[in-house]
C-alpha cells in the first residue's frame, strides 16, 4: 500500500446517520483510503465537485434531496459519469435496486453492512 496522499483512494460517504458515516470512516480510514463524508445530498453535491471522490457510498433515505436524486445528479455531471456511486439501504427490495439501477448506481448494498461487504464493494469499483 502507497503512503502517498495522492495514490490514495478518496471514497465519500453520504448518510444522514452519524454513527453509519463513522463507522465507514473507521473502517475504510484503517485500510488507507481517504474518507471525505456528508451528511445528505445537498452537502454531498458541493463536496463532490471539491474532493473529487473516487467512489461514493450513498444513503437513500436522507432529508432534503435523497440518495437517489443525489445519486441522478452526481451522474448527470460528465465529469462524474464514471464515478461509481454504490447505494445504501436498510430496505433490501428488488424495486429499491432496480430504481438505484435507473439513476445510475453500481452497486446496492445493504445496511448493517459488514467489513468485509463495504471493503469488497471498495475493491470492486477502486484501484489503489
Amino acid at each position: 500500500m502507497s503512503t502517498q496522499s495522492n495514490d490514495t483512494a478518496k471514497i465519500m460517504v453520504i448518510d444522514d446517520s452519524q454513527t453509519i458515516r463513522r463507522t465507514a470512516e473507521t473502517l475504510l480510514a484503517r485500510e488507507g483510503y481517504q474518507v471525505i463524508t456528508a451528511q445528505d445530498g445537498f452537502e454531498a453535491l458541493s463536496k463532490v465537485a471539491d474532493y473529487q471522490p473516487d467512489l461514493i457510498f450513498i444513503d437513500i433515505m436522507m432529508p432534503r434531496l435523497d440518495g437517489y436524486q443525489a445519486c441522478a445528479l452526481i451522474k448527470a455531471n460528465p465529469k462524474f459519469q464514471s464515478t461509481p456511486v454504490i447505494m445504501l439501504s436498510s430496505k433490501d427490495g428488488l424495486f429499491d435496486r432496480a430504481r438505484g439501477r435507473i439513476v445510475g448506481s453500481d452497486e446496492y448494498l445493504t445496511k448493517p453492512f459488514t467489513k468485509d461487504e463495504l471493503l469488497g464493494a471498495v475493491r470492486a469499483h477502486v484501484r489503489k
